[in-house]
């Protein structure tokens, strides 16, 4: 049985995802976990604020007092972190490189100088920015969340102007009008990645197009091309 020519790495590759507060970055992200929960974790990451209505402890954040944030930065727990209108955000590194090493890949659902901090890092990692459609849709959705003041949201807006610039940054970017569209398109950003060149790890070739390749290589006079069908 000939070998394959390609060999990739089997590692998990790192995918970080952004976005605006209210773009929709969480619903993206549970629509990918749900396509593909065997090969894909979502990194959960550990933040000061206080849990939105219908939000649980384990799967969208740890929710942690700030003192303890702060005690957990003391103590190199994150792999990165960093504060975001008022609270600490932070990437616990635990379960991260094991999950990679396994194969499967890892989102992280960062803010902004969160994925600056993890692109110094790991510059090999997957860059993802979701954008809203409009700015005026996304003051509709953070109004529609129902969760925060007038001077939260207006807090949010400003903080959303500002992402939004930082869009070069990443090396993908994805509007975020129709969900479902919007997975696709990210689903396929995925398998681009891994058909990348520096994900090869060997290249291989086998008996039959070593004897070919020498065929070719003889000059004119005893250059025989019989049997070359039967040799490919």
């Amino acid at each position: 049985m000939d070998k394959r020519m390609l060999k990739q790495k089997d590692s998990g590759q790192l995918i970080v995802i952004s976005a605006p507060s209210g773009a929709g970055k969480g619903t993206v992200i549970s629509k990918l976990l749900e396509r593909d929960n065997k090969n894909r974790w979502l990194s959960v990451s550990a933040t000061s604020r206080l849990p939105r209505v219908g939000e649980k402890e384990g799967i969208n954040y740890y929710y942690l007092k700030e003192s303890d944030f702060k005690k957990k930065i003391d103590e190199g727990y994150f792999l990165e972190y960093t504060n975001y209108a008022g609270n600490f955000y932070g990437t616990p590194k635990e379960y991260i490189r094991e999950k990679l090493e396994r194969g499967i890949d890892v989102i992280l659902e960062i803010e902004i100088e969160g994925a600056a901090n993890i692109k110094k890092l790991v510059p090999e990692a997957i860059f993802i920015f979701i954008m809203p459609p409009s700015l005026k849709t996304l003051v509709k959705r953070l109004k529609k969340r129902g969760t925060e003041s007038n001077d939260k949201i207006i807090k949010r807006f400003h903080e959303a102007y500002k992402e939004i610039n930082e869009v070069t940054k990443y090396n993908y970017v994805v509007v975020n009008d129709e969900i479902e569209e919007t997975v696709d398109k990210v689903e396929a950003i995925l398998k681009a990645e891994k058909c990348r060149v520096d994900r090869i790890e060997e290249v291989y070739l086998d008996t039959k197009e070593e004897e070919i390749h020498e065929l070719l290589m003889e000059d004119e006079e005893t250059f025989d091309n019989s049997g070359i069908g039967d040799k490919i």
